[in-house]
């Protein structure tokens, strides 16, 4: 079965036609590190699901420093969500981090599922909640958490991804200096000994 499929049947049930029409309305893509997928400034058109490799979302402030967003890795999706629900100009990029496989689904695309399959709706819902819950979770985090616990945290929700992405995109996700990140990481591996 295909991923993308296993991911919604976790939420909603489609049958054998329903997930041939959702298929239907992907697009598969294979993608080398560094590939800019969405420019901050442009209207984000699709949502992305990893079937393999990894993804960034993250802007560039002023001073031309990079603050990492999300991550995606394989089964997860990624986009630029006020950009694609409110189909204005986004503020974030999305750059493959590791060679990746990756399904695309343009916003016109779901919008006419939705139609053809009600119940995807719900799917997408639970998405965007999901994704609000964490989001909310994170600003809290990053409020009330020391940078080591917000390290610790990071480490036990997504220990694959400390092999798959750069320390310092970590460090900027977790919202410190590779530096700091560094000498924090030193310090938690000698405790840990």
């Amino acid at each position: 079965m295909y991923l993308i499929l296993e991911n919604i049947a976790k939420h909603i049930s489609l049958s054998p036609e329903e997930q041939e029409l959702f298929l239907s309305k992907t697009e598969t893509h294979y993608y080398k590190a560094k590939t800019i997928l969405q420019n901050a400034g442009e209207v984000c058109k699709n949502s992305y699901f990893v079937n393999s490799g990894a993804l960034r979302s993250f802007n560039i402030n002023e001073n031309i420093v990079e603050h990492v967003m999300s991550f995606a890795c394989k089964g997860w999706w990624i986009s630029d969500m006020y950009s694609l629900i409110s189909e204005k100009q986004g503020n974030l990029f999305i750059e493959v981090i590791e060679d990746a496989e990756v399904v695309l689904l343009s916003k016109e695309n779901q919008e006419k599922l939705y139609h053809e399959i009600p119940k995807l709706e719900r799917f997408f819902r639970i998405l965007t909640e999901n994704a609000l819950v964490a989001n909310q979770q994170r600003i809290m985090d990053n409020l009330s958490l020391s940078a080591e616990e917000r390290f610790e945290k990071f480490s036990k929700k997504y220990p694959t991804l400390l092999q798959q992405v750069p320390q310092k995109q970590i460090a900027s996700y977790i919202g410190v200096t590779p530096e700091f990140f560094s000498k924090m990481k030193a310090k938690t591996l000698k405790k840990g000994n």
